[in-house]
């Protein structure tokens, strides 16, 4: 864990992996603010209730429940406004689905509109830093302008959210700074392109050219070197993963999926597999139920693996072939990073076994340790897929905690550099508040 960066709030927090990476990079939680009942309770049992130093320093006055941002907004907006001066960082991934260039890119989902809530609550609180990561999508316009009778466009130019974004906090007194990155470079075991902007309060720079680019690049090699990770190559999946493997393996009853099976564990077999499992000493980390595929989907995974590219979406050709409709369906090659990570569970097929990932082998190349536990549901289908936020999916919409780890070492960097003092805690309370009943997600 790094030297006291300061103190930070995440702002859709999801499952807390933002959180994670900025704690062990020496960042004090204050809060965060997460809607859904599932992924509030992973991140509860995890940053909240656990007995470590990386837990949440929660405020009295705010409830331990899931909310949304607009009912935070409106239930606490003089608590909020009292948090001047005593947060240094905000940060926070809004939700990418609106953005992502794999779904639909509806410009009136909804969640786009949670970058309006995020921008409220900067203006309340002012702190020197923001931090935001979200899909490359983010920068694409949406381009459904309206047209008049004579077929020229109406109304103003489309603009990315980003750009609104960046717009937005300039108006508010922030120095913006944007960069596109793939997590690959930093250790994960996926390609993962972001999006990353880190807001400067302009009154702070005193002159000075701080260059986020420059100062990451500057950090990576060490950053990897001290993780016991290599610095010239990607980590692989099968660097990532062999160990959970069912081969070899006895497998037992889920303990925490009654009715299914998962293997025995025996231990970490890599670099990266001893960095992830760290100090649980071979105890079994949760989440690792094993799909139960019929004989004849487990053929067709077998026939996938024989004759289809390993490490690319199978191709349109082999779709048909195998009368599949899904677009997304890709056998892993084990010996190359993971595409990006997707929030369903039948993308991914394993590189070696017929079947599907386990969600702990997709916490896995997200670089989620293994003490980490995962809460609700595994999956959900059809309707509630809007409604509800089980493992997998809060999985791949986290930010990955090894990426938000070497971020948060950057921020603080930046945050001395500019010879910013620490926040002080006179509006923040240390004490424990009483658990908070019922869900507050409107």
């Amino acid at each position: 864990m790094g030297d006291f960066a300061g103190k930070f709030i995440d702002l859709f927090a999801g499952c807390g992996g933002l959180s994670l990476g900025l704690m062990l990079a020496g960042w004090e939680g204050i809060f965060a603010v997460e809607k859904d009942s599932f992924a509030f309770e992973t991140l509860k049992t995890n940053l909240i209730d656990a007995d470590h130093l990386l837990s949440y320093k929660w405020p009295v006055w705010l409830t331990q429940s899931p909310f949304t941002i607009a009912w935070f907004l409106r239930h606490h907006s003089a608590n909020i406004a009292e948090l001047r001066g005593t947060i240094d960082l905000i940060a926070g991934g809004p939700p990418c689905q609106g953005f992502s260039l794999a779904g639909r890119r509806n410009r009136n989902d909804p969640r786009n509109q949670a970058l309006a809530r995020y921008i409220e609550v900067v203006a309340l609180i002012q702190p020197p830093l923001l931090f935001v990561e979200n899909v490359v999508g983010i920068t694409v316009k949406f381009e459904n302008v309206r047209t008049g009778s004579n077929g020229n466009r109406r109304g103003r130019p489309p603009k990315s959210y980003a750009t609104r974004l960046a717009e937005q906090l300039n108006i508010l007194g922030y120095e913006v700074q944007t960069i596109f990155l793939k997590a690959v470079d930093f250790g994960i075991p996926q390609l993962r392109p972001r999006f990353i902007l880190i807001g400067i309060r302009r009154d702070l720079l005193r002159d000075q050219e701080i260059r986020i680019e420059t100062l990451l690049a500057a950090r990576r090699e060490a950053f990897l070197a001290s993780k016991g990770l290599a610095t010239d190559r990607p980590v692989t999946v099968s660097e990532a993963i062999s160990d959970l493997e069912i081969g070899g393996r006895e497998t037992v009853e889920c303990t925490d999926s009654p009715g299914f099976q998962q293997i025995r564990y025996s231990g970490p077999l890599t670099a990266y597999q001893r960095l992830m499992h760290a100090d649980l000493n071979g105890s079994w980390p949760n989440s690792m139920r094993l799909a139960k595929h019929r004989p004849e989907t487990r053929e067709r995974f077998e026939e996938i693996q024989r004759t289809c590219r390993r490490g690319v979406q199978l191709s349109i050709k082999d779709r048909v072939r195998f009368g599949l409709k899904k677009v997304s369906t890709t056998p892993l090659d084990p010996d190359k990073p993971c595409h990006t990570l997707t929030t369903l569970p039948d993308d991914l097929l394993h590189y070696s076994e017929p079947r599907i990932l386990t969600a702990r082998e997709c916490a896995r190349i997200q670089s989620f340790p293994d003490w980490y536990e995962f809460r609700g549901k595994y999956a959900t289908g059809g309707y509630l897929r809007r409604l509800e936020c089980p493992r997998y999916t809060q999985i791949g919409n986290a930010v990955p905690p090894l990426l938000a780890e070497i971020l948060g070492g950057l921020l603080a960097e930046m945050r001395r550099a500019m010879r910013i003092p620490v926040a002080t805690s006179a509006a923040i309370s240390d004490r424990r508040p009483k658990k908070g009943k019922g869900s507050h997600a409107s």
